[in-house]
Parts: C-alpha cells; structure tokens; sequence
C-alpha cells in the first residue's frame, strides 16, 4: 500500500542492472544545512533486488555477485518484494578492519564460496532506497528515501547492516580522524534535498589522505616526459617491493624528476640491473580488469618520493593510485619506513 503523504511513489518496477549514482572527489568536504554525510567504506558497490521471480545481486559495472555472496541473497528474500538497495559490500575480520581482499577472494573461490560465506560473513552496508513494495523511490529526496528506508530496515537481517549518517560536518571530520582502523576510507557527501540519479554523479567523496615516503623504482613514459612514478620499499633483507604507482605528474614535477632520475644500468650476464621485472606483472599494479602487464622504465632506486595515499593498503601495497607530493632529497632510501604486513 502506498505510504500517505508521500507524491510521486510508484511507476514501473526497477529491475537489473541498474547504474548506481556516483560521486565525484573533492578536496574538502561541503557544509551547509543541506548536506548530509556518510562514511565512506572499502568494499564493492552493490545493489540487491528483491524481484517476485527471486534476490539478485549486482556490482557497480551491472554484474551478477549473487553466486558469490549467498548470505546477502538469502538476507534479500526478508524484505518486501519489489524493494530494490544500494550500499556496500564489505567483509569484516577478527580484527575488526573491513578486508577487501577477502572480498575479492570470493570472485575465485568455486566450490569454496559457502565456506567462506560461514567463515567471513560479508554484510550490505546499505545507503539508499532505490524502492519498495510500493514502487520506485527514485524522484524522491534523499531525506525521505532515509526515512523510509531506517523503518524498512528495522528488524533486518545482520547481514544488511544500516549506513550511519549525520548533518554534522564535525562529527564527519571525526569519522575520518577515528574510524579509518575499521577500515573506513573517507566520508561521502550528499545533498538532503536531491533525488537518486542511476548513472549520474551528484555525490561528493573526500578521502581520508596522508604523507609517506616511497622508493622511485621506475617511470611510465621516458624519462624525459615521465607519465607517473612506480614506487618501492625495501623489506627488512633490503629486497625492493612494489607498494604502489602515482597518478599523472605535472610539467612542474616532470622537470623536478628529470634532473634525478637514471636509468638503471646493465646487469652481469645481461639484463638489467633491477629489482623488478619488465614488463610488472598485471596482479602487482592492480590491473585485474584489463589484465595487461606494464612496460615501464627501469630506474636506479636511489630517490625518495613524498606521497599522499589513502587508507586503501593491503598485501603491503597501496590499492589506489598515490598523489606525488615532492622529491625529498633529504632523505636516503635507506631513511624510508621498511615493507611491513600492517598499515605504512
């Protein structure tokens, strides 16, 4: 039945795939009466329907994740048919930090998704009401889609956990400074005001970020127009490992880098002298979707990079892309943190 006082509920029934509304990165975060704030976690985007022909699941680019979360499906068939979710898959471990490798492990685990599904539940951190029994919920403002969306929640499942939201842009900035151990990777911002828009992006992200020193261990482009920075550090048998790549570099930062930057000279019995191989490997730079290798150009590992990355780490490498900072060229690599397991 159709909820009193609310115009504009109802249409034609959303089925999949559907493409979420996204947000665009900002710099610093919005304030104003208007806007309301959401944490922002480290975890696949994932939309769950509720269809009278069964629960499906869907990633971000419209695949089907239902065969590798079971537990979100089954915790879907509670809520009223026709309800349609958009939230975050996320996979919580003993230490109480999201695991984004766990949930990638599912997308190969084959016969061994049930026994993963009972060992490391993962859980929909839901955001926004898409629809309801009653029908679309789309043109309505994100105020009344929460409101909806809290009553429709009450007595859900564990598995479909409700987002934790807020006006207050302190308490915001708080998330930030505190909540990133869980694994929480920034704040989400968004007007109270708006409708849900598939495709389009009227949200703002603000990533938590923070300065580390890196190794230089190779380029993209030549060396003379470097693209973007390759970067190392050395473990606690001085072996170099690759922890991450930056985004672009400025003309600014190419004339910096040009001045100190070599190429890495020959090896005994041919080859190069380097650590790594050419071309990296697809699985070392995070290119699973293209799964191409990198060619890149080898330098010798004696400059020390200043970059601001996220709190996206695991494997001892830095899931996103690193913003370069500056050369620090008071510092000798051997000055810069080793390769630990944990956070750098």
């Amino acid at each position: 039945m159709r909820r009193p006082g609310i115009e504009g509920v109802g249409g034609p029934a959303i089925v999949p795939p559907v493409a979420p509304m996204l947000a665009d990165a900002v710099e610093r975060l919005p304030s104003g009466e208007r806007w309301i704030f959401e944490p922002k976690w480290d975890g696949f985007r994932g939309i769950l329907f509720h269809l009278p022909e069964g629960t499906r699941l869907q990633s971000r680019s419209g695949k089907a994740l239902g065969p590798y979360f079971p537990e979100i499906l089954r915790a879907g068939r509670w809520l009223p048919v026709g309800t349609v979710l958009d939230g975050e898959l996320i996979v919580w471990r003993e230490h109480g930090r999201t695991s984004f490798a766990a949930l990638q492990r599912r997308l190969s685990a084959g016969r061994q998704v049930m026994r993963l599904a009972r060992e490391y539940p993962a859980h929909l951190v839901v955001f926004d009401l898409l629809a309801d029994a009653d029908g679309p919920w789309l043109d309505q403002p994100l105020r009344l889609r929460r409101t909806r969306l809290v009553e429709l929640l009450a007595g859900a499942p564990p598995e479909l956990v409700l987002c934790p939201q807020t006006t207050d842009v302190e308490e915001a900035r708080e998330w930030m400074r505190t909540w990133t151990a869980a694994g929480v990777e920034g704040v989400v911002a968004k007007r109270a005001d708006r409708p849900y828009r598939p495709g389009r992006r009227g949200w703002r992200k603000l990533r938590v970020r923070h300065t580390v020193e890196a190794i230089i261990g190779g380029v993209t482009g030549t060396l003379s127009h470097p693209e973007a920075l390759l970067l190392g550090r050395h473990d606690a048998d001085g072996r170099l490992h690759y922890v991450g790549r930056t985004g672009p570099l400025t003309d600014a930062h190419r004339g910096e880098l040009r001045a100190v930057l070599t190429r890495a000279g020959p090896a005994r019995g041919g080859g190069t002298d380097h650590p790594w191989p050419q071309p990296l490997p697809a699985t070392w730079t995070g290119q699973l979707d293209r799964a191409q290798p990198l060619t890149y150009v080898q330098v010798q590992p004696t400059v020390v990079a200043e970059v601001a990355v996220d709190a996206a780490y695991e494997h001892r490498r830095w899931r996103h892309i690193a913003r370069y900072v500056r050369c620090r060229f008071d510092l000798s690599v051997y000055d810069t943190p080793l390769l630990t397991s944990g956070e750098m």
